[in-house]
């Protein structure tokens, strides 16, 4: 081939080599998050799945550039050559949205609506959501084996322990106020006692029941926030 000819196949098979491996990873990423914890794994089986369209782009431009006969041995030698540099694009993927999540923060309002100064690192546990449901956190609860994550883009169930979602809520500053449930500072609105029972009232207006052992810490922590009768 002419240096053109090389060229012109080294920027096809590069540049669709890199779409199909990070498309094939964000789509893994996001269908996978609700059944594999680890990000990584989810996007390196995607991301490694891509060696087959890649296999397959590398045998048709080895026929059209080097006359080279199309065949299936063809095309899984192409797919095995292509698995080294779908790794290479996974990791690197994986350590750019590491860095971004590192570095993203969410400014949270008050109940009042008064904006805070203060700013939030994201939660550990937001990457087990799809990516259109990862905002703020506000609270979790148990739900069988599952555990329900609710933020301001939505709800999701996840198949966590309790215990080890609290272990994931990162610096999003809360309180357990059951054994069954977990709330932001930021999404109490209001407590609420009703047949000697407490309850916190949420932004959204829902009622989280407070346990007696809870209790104490509850009230204290919301001391502001009188209980209505």
């Amino acid at each position: 081939m002419s240096f053109a000819d090389r060229l012109l196949y080294w920027t096809i098979v590069q540049a669709g080599a890199w779409t199909f491996a990070i498309s094939f990873s964000i789509l893994a990423n996001t269908i996978l998050a609700s059944s594999i914890e680890n990000m990584l794994t989810r996007m390196m089986i995607g991301s490694l799945t891509a060696a087959l369209p890649i296999g397959l782009l590398l045998s048709i431009m080895n026929q059209i550039f080097s006359g080279r006969e199309m065949g299936f041995a063809a095309f899984l030698k192409s797919s095995l050559s292509a698995l080294p540099l779908c790794a290479i694009f996974c990791l690197l993927s994986y350590l750019t949205a590491c860095q971004s999540r590192a570095t993203a923060t969410d400014a949270v309002a008050d109940p009042n609506g008064d904006a805070k100064g203060e700013v939030k690192s994201i939660a550990p546990l937001l990457e087990r959501l799809p990516p259109q449901k990862r905002g703020e956190l506000l609270r979790l609860s148990v739900q069988d084996h599952y555990t329900e994550i609710v933020t301001t883009r939505g709800h999701q169930l996840v198949l966590l322990r309790f215990a080890d979602a609290l272990k994931e809520i990162g610096l999003t500053e809360g309180l357990q106020v059951h054994r069954s449930h977990w709330i932001a500072i930021s999404d109490v609105v209001s407590l609420r006692k009703q047949a000697g029972r407490l309850h916190v009232i949420t932004r959204d207006g829902s009622e989280i029941p407070v346990s007696r052992s809870h209790s104490a810490a509850v009230q204290a922590r919301f001391a502001a926030h009188t209980p209505a009768g």
